[in-house]
């Protein structure tokens, strides 16, 4: 059994898990009201700063799960996810349509990474 460590807690939860090396963020989300790649862009940031707390970076990220208020916002977040992805280090993806957890959040991504 390893160690657990966690990290940037608020309110209720911590963003960030780490359990055997493996590195496990909440569902990032951005401001609402800004377009799906503005969006995109917010939370990919948040995963960027999350992933370095952590001591690791984006080429280690091994599976995110995606999702969209709306699917017709799809070729708009990939343009963004293709520009921030580095291609030879794509992760496994998962994405679906939802209702989020507040009006006007178009995209949510949760993911897991190794450290």
């Amino acid at each position: 059994m390893g160690d657990i460590q966690r990290f940037d807690f608020d309110t209720r939860i911590h963003h960030g898990v780490i359990h055997n090396g493996t590195l496990y963020l909440t569902g990032q989300v951005a401001r609402p009201g800004q377009s799906a790649a503005d969006q995109m862009r917010e939370v990919l940031g948040k995963i960027d700063a999350l992933l370095a707390k952590a001591g690791t970076d984006r080429t280690r990220i091994l599976h995110v799960q995606m999702w969209l208020d709306d699917v017709r916002d799809f070729d708009e977040v990939n343009t963004v996810w293709d520009a921030w992805m580095p291609k030879e280090h794509a992760p496994a993806r998962s994405s679906g349509e939802g209702r989020m957890a507040k009006p006007g959040m178009l995209v949510e991504l949760i993911v897991t990474a190794a450290v």
